[in-house]
């Protein structure tokens, strides 16, 4: 993503002096480590994505490693004008790579409970099935994480040349573009219905820090599969030619969420699970002066929306700006997530004296809402956090998550205060896609109101594609109850057990929402795990081998 030319000037609201310089990242703390990147780009909406790696792994010369929560071998790569002679679906196109590239390796590692879908998905069992043949396209199953979690990275790495790293999975209602048209005859599934408008964001990056996503993505297939891979021979990377870079020369560090791994202080006092992402928001939302800027699916996690909150209270503190979708798929998913961001949001205003924090959904053109995936995390143009965390409770510490995050405190070289404007160009076009705005108009308004805040209330339009502020619902005491404890949204590994007899002690006297809220807990939680346990039994582990 190019930075346009009024992104090279300082901010007239946040000048780069004024920032404080204190560093964010701390390997071992707030990070796995940093690496630096010769390139980095953030890469806005999956339509952009999509494109792009289909042309990194075309320039593959050794291996290709997708790691991810789900993968749809039916989805098509450019819905539009694809590469003539190239199939366009992923299935298609992985397969047909391998064959015409004999020197070439590709490894897929999902999400085992993800692969309860395939069933659905036409000819994808059939698909993956030829893979099974292939020792060169080789699918797994990665089940290596606690009762109740799910492995939710969204990596590729391409010959540990060129990595991407972000929210973006490679499956089903992701694609689309920036417009987010109402009625974009290419926004379909494969079974040919439409889906709704759907907002994301990943990164590219190139150099050192390719070469440490793709150490971290072997480690994740040797623990899920049992296999110890190689790095591939050093490769120059081949970067898309149509992907301007938004960062050169840049560290790069790389944070995890990880509740089954183990780091060198851990191993000390025989405790396992990195919570690497959850310090890394904490000290980023400490370090704010100026602003806060937040996409996220969710607005669910107690311990950093406390925070929030916490830095609203003082009377010098930063602004926030939220930006969430309208509502969440599916009547589980609605009960933990848009209970818990009702209550939090309810909490957070009533923290907030100064009026300084706003949550918004962004709309289309007709007013139908955009479903936002993206997980960015901006503090006063001079961190950027991209990744697969989302704020709730189990992205800190149950889920295996893994975020990229640059951190440029100004004042020390000339190209920080480079990087703090290029981290300032990615904003304002995240913050003009949502208001359905120019870039250069979001930059007047800033200037012009000197808050962040006050931009987005100065440019939100009463009709038409634009920000919509969400209200938070009354929740019954149950419902209060399920977010208190987190039952439906644990932030670490429990036994089922532990969790049934807290939902006992909080609950008491059971009352009818009560007893349906329990049933669906329970019953999703003897599904899981009884498909968990068929998965095993039927190899669908670390016997998959495709060898």
């Amino acid at each position: 993503m190019a930075a346009t030319p009024d992104a090279a000037r300082p901010s007239p609201v946040y000048p780069t002096g004024q920032i404080p310089a204190g560093p964010i990242l701390v390997p071992g703390r707030t990070c796995w480590r940093v690496a630096k990147a010769d390139r980095m780009a953030v890469i806005i909406d999956a339509a952009a994505y999509f494109a792009r790696i289909k042309e990194a792994i075309l320039n593959a010369r050794h291996t290709v490693m997708l790691i991810g929560w789900d993968f749809d071998t039916r989805i098509k790569l450019e819905p539009e004008d694809p590469m003539p002679g190239v199939p366009n679906e992923l299935g298609d196109f992985l397969s047909w790579i391998v064959r015409v590239r004999p020197e070439l390796t590709i490894n897929v590692l999902k999400w085992d409970l993800a692969v309860l879908k395939m069933p659905f998905r036409g000819r994808t069992p059939l698909v993956l099935l030829d893979w099974m043949s292939s020792r060169r396209l080789r699918f797994r199953l990665d089940s290596a994480h606690p009762p109740g979690a799910c492995h939710h990275q969204k990596i590729a790495i391409i010959d540990d040349a060129l990595a991407f790293c972000g929210g973006i999975d490679m499956t089903t209602d992701r694609w689309d573009t920036p417009e987010h048209r109402d009625d974009d005859p290419r926004r379909v599934r494969p079974s040919g219905i439409a889906y709704g408008p759907f907002h994301d964001v990943t990164t590219a990056v190139d150099g050192e820090a390719a070469r440490a996503l793709g150490e971290l993505a072997r480690e994740r297939w040797r623990r899920a599969t049992g296999d110890a891979l190689l790095p591939p021979p050093l490769t120059e990377a081949h970067w898309p030619e149509d992907l301007e870079p938004d960062f050169r020369d840049i560290p790069v560090a790389i944070a995890r969420t990880d509740p089954m791994a183990d780091d060198e202080d851990r191993q000390k006092t025989g405790k396992r699970g990195v919570r690497e992402i959850e310090a890394l928001y904490l000290a980023a939302i400490a370090a704010a002066r100026r602003f806060i800027y937040l996409e996220s699916q969710y607005f669910a996690s107690q311990r950093i929306v406390a925070a929030i909150a916490a830095r609203l209270s003082e009377p010098d503190g930063p602004e926030v700006v939220v930006v969430n979708p309208e509502r969440t798929p599916g009547w589980v998913e609605e009960e933990a997530m848009g209970s818990a961001r009702s209550l939090l949001v309810q909490r957070t205003r009533e923290a907030d004296p100064h009026g300084r924090f706003r949550i918004l959904a962004p709309v289309t053109e007709g007013g139908q809402g955009i479903y936002v995936h993206a997980k960015v995390l901006v503090v006063d143009d001079r961190f950027l956090r991209v990744g697969s965390s989302n704020i709730n409770n189990r992205s800190l510490g149950l889920d295996t998550e893994c975020d990229l995050a640059i951190d440029c405190p100004p004042g020390e070289h000339e190209e920080d205060s480079e990087n703090c404007r290029a981290i300032r160009s990615v904003r304002t076009q995240l913050m003009a896609e949502h208001l359905g705005v120019a870039v250069e108009e979001v930059e007047r308004t800033e200037e012009g109101t000197g808050s962040l805040v006050a931009t987005v209330d100065r440019l939100i339009r009463p009709a038409g594609r634009s920000l919509r502020p969400l209200e938070p619902e009354r929740l019954s005491e149950a419902e209060v109850a399920l977010v208190d404890e987190r039952l439906l949204d644990p932030d670490r590994p429990e036994p089922m057990a532990k969790i049934v007899m807290r939902g006992a002690t909080v609950f008491g006297d059971v009352n009818r929402t009560t007893l349906r809220i329990a049933a669906g807990v329970a019953a999703g939680a003897a599904i899981g795990l009884g498909l968990a346990v068929w998965a095993g039994r039927k190899g669908l582990g670390k016997n998959f081998r495709g060898e």
